[in-house]
């Protein structure tokens, strides 16, 4: 009896150990869950955000097609708005531009005679022509009335007085020929030649234009401050109109594409003040803004690393940074922290970007109401 005794009291101390034990590993599962917790929130006031440095990139190409003659830069590359990264052949490009500015020069004279009108000298001219015509009508006049009277006298035939008469009515004709020509002389081109021949030149002062932006557009400029990330084709490679040369990454403004929950989104609003720290400047804290913030739902991105489970509808923002020293990498990740208590009475678009900013939230706006 002794025995079975002991035995049943060591089973029912193992028992309570095992009981114990359990208890144990509960509250130290329930103190990590609430670590994890505040990890995430940073405490009552602070929010904390994960996401990634946006690369925003832009495919630099010619309008038109030919010979690329040279690549000013290589991958790497800092370049400025307006500066010169690539260049096509301009031969054929500048022989164009010369050919329809001598096309301008001719068709700019026309117009040019046709407004000034007839000359004197041809007026003058025109002026001779009748009064010689009126002469040899009247010689004719004389002619038919002496042939009539003897044909009278039965002297000639009638068939000289006929000739006689054709060659008054010839001259008759002439004269008035000769008059209408005076006429248009003095009048000079009609309105209509001279539109026409204005909207000829205007067409080639047209065309020529379009011929030196051509040319001018042989020089491929950046369009934005930026890092060139990828030369697509070297020099001596045929371009065709609108096809990639050259891979530029924004750099201005630089932002941070982060994610918010749906339930911390009354917690947070645009222009509240943010703090961006990276792996690998882990002392380091970024100053920064809330720029935008999604008025559409979506599901977190696999690339975005959170603590929340991914089939819960998040909310994009974007974060404005303030990077002078440039050590923050495009698609570099992140982690932001939000102080929403401090924010309550502290908002701000610091570091020199603040209006520049604040065109893009604009721009962001529209685009969201355009997609829904």
């Amino acid at each position: 009896m002794n025995r079975e005794y002991r035995v049943k009291k060591l089973m029912v101390r193992a028992i309570w150990r095992g009981l114990l034990v359990a208890a144990g590993m509960a509250l130290l599962l329930a103190a990590t869950g609430c670590s994890d917790q505040a990890g995430d929130s940073g405490g009552a006031g602070a929010l904390t955000l994960y996401g990634t440095v946006d690369i925003r990139e832009v495919q630099l190409a010619f309008q038109d097609g030919g010979r690329i003659l040279g690549l000013k830069v290589d991958e790497g590359a800092v370049v400025e708005k307006g500066q010169v990264v690539a260049q096509l052949d301009p031969a054929r490009f500048q022989m164009e531009v010369e050919r329809l500015t001598g096309e301008v020069a001719a068709l700019s004279q026309q117009a040019a005679r046709l407004r000034s009108g007839s000359r004197p000298q041809e007026i003058a001219r025109a002026r001779a022509a009748v009064a010689s015509a009126k002469a040899n009508l009247k010689e004719a006049e004389l002619v038919v009335a002496r042939k009539q009277a003897l044909r009278l006298l039965n002297r000639i035939s009638q068939q000289e007085v006929d000739s006689a008469l054709a060659g008054m009515e010839t001259w008759q004709a002439n004269l008035k020929t000769v008059e209408e020509e005076l006429s248009l002389a003095i009048e000079g081109p009609r309105q209509e030649d001279i539109a026409a021949a204005e909207a000829s030149l205007a067409a080639s002062q047209a065309a020529r234009e379009l011929a030196e932006q051509r040319l001018a557009d042989t020089w491929l400029r950046a369009p934005n401050a930026g890092v060139i990330r990828n030369r697509i084709l070297e020099p001596g490679a045929m371009a065709s109109a609108g096809a990639p040369v050259l891979t530029l990454a924004l750099t201005n403004p630089l932002w941070v594409r982060a994610y918010i929950s749906e339930p911390d989104l009354g917690r947070i609003r645009e222009g509240m003040v943010a703090e961006i720290q990276t792996d690998s400047q882990p002392g380091k804290r970024y100053q920064g803004w809330i720029g935008f913030i999604s008025s559409t739902a979506e599901f977190t991105p696999k690339t975005v690393e959170t603590t929340e489970l991914r089939t819960k509808l998040v909310y994009r923002a974007r974060i404005f940074v303030c990077d002078a020293s440039q050590e923050l990498r495009l698609g570099m990740p992140v982690t932001v922290t939000v102080n929403t208590k401090r924010n309550q009475q502290d908002t701000t678009t610091s570091c020199g970007q603040g209006s520049e900013a604040g065109v893009l939230d604009e721009r962001d706006r529209q685009l969201e109401v355009s997609r829904r």
